[in-house]
């Protein structure tokens, strides 16, 4: 597995711009975007999960994390990040 991978998620009450507003956090900080899964649950609830690859980005891991935990903070939403190993072991069956 590649240290480089991180999975973003997302969830918090749906409102149009969402994807938008995580996209352009990420773009910031030159973060690439290699997968993403979204859906509106029960009408009104978001939940994303972006699969992403950090090896140009212009900050370190643990500074992205609290950027987005930031950023999810403002937007009423929940958001964090954690490398793709540590996802995939946390959510195996």
């Amino acid at each position: 597995m590649s240290e480089s991978r991180v999975v973003v998620t997302v969830i918090g009450p749906d409102r149009i711009g969402i994807v938008a507003d995580v996209a352009t956090l990420l773009a910031k900080h030159s973060v690439n975007i290699l997968d993403i899964n979204q859906k509106v649950m029960g009408g009104d609830i978001f939940a994303m999960t972006m699969l992403t690859d950090i090896k140009k980005t212009t900050v370190d891991f643990a500074e992205l994390k609290r950027l987005l935990e930031e950023k999810g903070k403002e937007l009423g939403l929940k958001m964090h990040a954690q490398h793709e190993d540590i996802f995939k072991f946390m959510h195996r069956i």
